[in-house]
């Protein structure tokens, strides 16, 4: 499996990582994702090492810690052969403290990740979700702080905003801190919001994205089609719901141009959606999820060759949309070729 260096920095991480979501199966949510367990988690990482994967990415919120717990112990005996990444800051506990990026809640929140996943370094960690009642310089300094202990190697944001994003990349260069190498979020063909802002920002500031839910929550698995019901057994109502909207028509129409290219390359629609990712500029990893081995399968297998330029142009064309002032340049062709605003 090819690797790609995690943004502007000099790690290397491979093209597809396995997100360990389904591992545990707590809560209504997270009981809708999986409910795999230890037995199951070791075959599923034995699968993804034969190929070549070997990023695992999980969060202390994720089924109240036991995604975190059956990740470590299905890993015991080959922690240095993986990559292990975390998430931490949404909410874990009633307690005042419970969430957030606050020094108090970091701490606490790392030392228990490390507890849970049995290692004594995170090799990825993530702020899953900007913290505004904590100042920016207590949160980095926290984290720059953590590197510096050896308990964590790299660190990125998750589910931040543009602005967000870029303060605190300000913050931690103007002291000197260790700076955020990955912004982990939401990019799918049903769902490019994040090219508006975010992927300039990775360009220009060397931040790789990881790609969470790159089939759209569900949408792009090739079980949906236009005028049919839900297949019997289906979870999309009860995980799309806390997701990104998107209307039928314009899913459908998405649909309707992934199947047409399955049909011309003899690839499945989950692994079409997935290698269109992966051509995509700043995208160091995308995250896949699997129930099973047959799922874990089909989507190892969107790695390993390339949609056709033409390919790639149908499917970007059927999944645009209308971006939003200012990030849609209103002046373009108003201004001649010498004009220093851009067109």
């Amino acid at each position: 499996m090819d690797t790609r260096f995690l943004g502007r920095s000099g790690f290397k991480v491979p093209v597809l990582g396995l997100g360990a979501g389904t591992f545990g199966g707590k809560g209504p949510l997270f009981s809708a994702w999986g409910d795999t367990g230890v037995a199951q988690a070791r075959r599923m990482i034995d699968l993804c090492l034969e190929a070549g994967l070997n990023l695992f990415d999980t969060a202390d919120v994720y089924s109240d810690g036991a995604s975190e717990e059956i990740l470590g112990e299905a890993l015991q005996g080959r922690r240095e052969q993986v990559i292990v990444s975390t998430k931490t800051g949404l909410r874990l506990g009633d307690g005042p403290n419970d969430a957030g990026a606050s020094r108090f809640r970091l701490l606490r929140a790392v030392d228990a990740s490390l507890r849970r996943l049995r290692t004594d370094y995170i090799d990825l960690l993530q702020v899953h979700a900007f913290d505004a009642m904590t100042p920016v310089e207590e949160t980095l300094s926290t984290l720059d702080g953590l590197v510096r202990a050896g308990k964590v190697r790299y660190l990125g944001a998750s589910n931040y905003a543009g602005w967000q994003l870029m303060k605190s990349l300000a913050a931690a260069d103007a002291r000197g801190w260790t700076r955020f190498v990955a912004n982990q979020t939401y990019y799918s063909l049903a769902g490019r919001d994040y090219e508006w802002e975010l992927m300039p920002l990775g360009i220009d500031q060397g931040v790789g994205a990881v790609v969470w839910s790159p089939l759209g929550w569900g949408r792009l698995t090739g079980k949906l089609r236009r005028g049919q019901p839900l297949p019997e057994g289906s979870r999309l109502h009860a995980t799309a719901a806390v997701g990104p909207a998107i209307s039928e028509e314009r899913l459908f129409d998405i649909v309707d141009v992934i199947d047409a290219i399955a049909e011309e390359t003899g690839r499945s629609v989950p692994q079409i959606a997935i290698n269109w990712l992966l051509q995509r500029p700043t995208v160091s990893t995308v995250l896949i999820g699997a129930r099973d081995e047959t799922q874990l399968r089909q989507n190892l297998g969107a790695v390993g060759w390339s949609l056709a330029p033409e390919q790639i142009a149908r499917l970007d064309a059927v999944s645009a949309v209308e971006t939003p002032y200012p990030y849609y340049p209103y002046w373009r062709g108003q201004f001649s070729e010498r004009s220093p605003l851009p067109v």
